[in-house]
């Protein structure tokens, strides 16, 4: 199952801040801000968030098709992407914008600052879905990651015309779009993927109560950091599963697209949800563990061991025969 990916594509810069973002602001003087925070650790790294989910699928084995637009300065990040499992083939190579650029400073309490400029990504709305399909064959479920805007109401539009599942990750990209946009880029989704305070704005942005953007979706899965994730389904409990636990965190950058492609691994291969949930947790840990999005080592009897420290032997069991054919 190939699934297809679309997202940014991009470089991060990773700085450190040694203290606290929350000591440097003054209620008071919010309307103006003024600040400098002098980091003390910079990181560059590959990054992007559709990038970053297609590395971890690829890792897993299934061979996703990356969607998105990249720069002039694409070759290596593209080799490195083939070399880990991606199809790349797909990717819109810019002849005069450079690769889109991720600038986050994480504080001590893990809070975190960031700008993202976009480059190439302008890019993307130039590609058409459809033809994707027509090149590669149909996927079974396309994943709508944070991007140009217009790109992802384009695919996702598309991929209702054409009968393609969604799953729905507007994530960063909340911010900057309006009512109708959010709205259409929920609606109909199979999957809806956000934090837990971009569930809150989802919620702001597009005037719908909770209820009411359940009775549009499918599934949606809110992570919610160290206390794991939440899978809603309309008209059933909501599912709670503990995130698997770390005491070794250098760099939460990327963690919940990780948690992405474990997930939707786990969906590809018919597992329950909550199997699959249990997997993206696992995966997640394993990337909070390195700094940088895509600079985990993935071992399939790590994993294993990871979810039955967590879950339990019997859970661990059942992934076992799956993941042993990871390569």
């Amino acid at each position: 199952m190939r699934i297809a990916v679309s997202g940014s594509i991009a470089t991060d810069h990773l700085l450190v801040f040694p203290g606290r973002f929350t000591e440097q602001l003054i209620k008071e003087r919010l309307e103006r801000v003024s600040l400098s925070f002098l980091a003390d650790r910079l990181d560059v790294r590959r990054g992007g968030v559709g990038a970053n989910i297609a590395f971890g699928l690829g890792l897993l084995g299934l061979e996703p098709i990356l969607i998105g637009a990249a720069g002039v300065d694409f070759a290596e990040y593209g080799a490195w992407l083939r070399a880990h499992g991606v199809d790349t083939s797909e990717v819109r190579v810019s002849e005069s914008l450079h690769t889109a650029r991720f600038v986050c400073t994480t504080d001590e309490d893990l809070n975190q600052i960031a700008t993202f400029y976009a480059g190439a990504m302008a890019e993307a709305q130039r590609i058409d879905l459809a033809a994707v399909a027509e090149r590669t064959g149909a996927p079974p479920l396309v994943l709508v990651g944070a991007d140009e805007p217009a790109a992802m109401l384009r695919h996702t539009a598309t991929a209702h015309r054409l009968g393609i599942p969604v799953a729905a990750d507007p994530s960063q990209q909340l911010a900057r779009l309006d009512r109708d946009q959010v709205r259409r880029l929920v609606d109909g989704a199979r999957w809806l993927f956000t934090n837990e305070y971009e569930a809150a704005l989802l919620l702001e942005r597009t005037g719908w109560t909770r209820e009411q953007v359940m009775g549009r979706i499918g599934t949606w899965i809110t992570t919610l950091g160290e206390a794991g994730v939440a899978l809603a389904r309309s008209g059933g409990p909501v599912l709670r599963i503990p995130a698997v636990p770390t005491a070794d965190v250098a760099d939460p950058t990327g963690a919940g697209d990780a948690f992405r492609a474990g997930f939707l691994a786990g969906t590809a291969w018919d597992w329950p949800q909550e199997q699959a949930a249990r997997l993206g947790c696992a995966l997640a840990t394993t990337a909070l563990e390195s700094v940088g999005t895509q600079d985990y080592k993935l071992s399939p009897s790590d994993l294993i061991t990871r979810v039955e420290q967590t879950y339990g032997d019997d859970r661990a069991r059942a992934m076992e025969p799956r993941l042993a054919r990871v390569p």
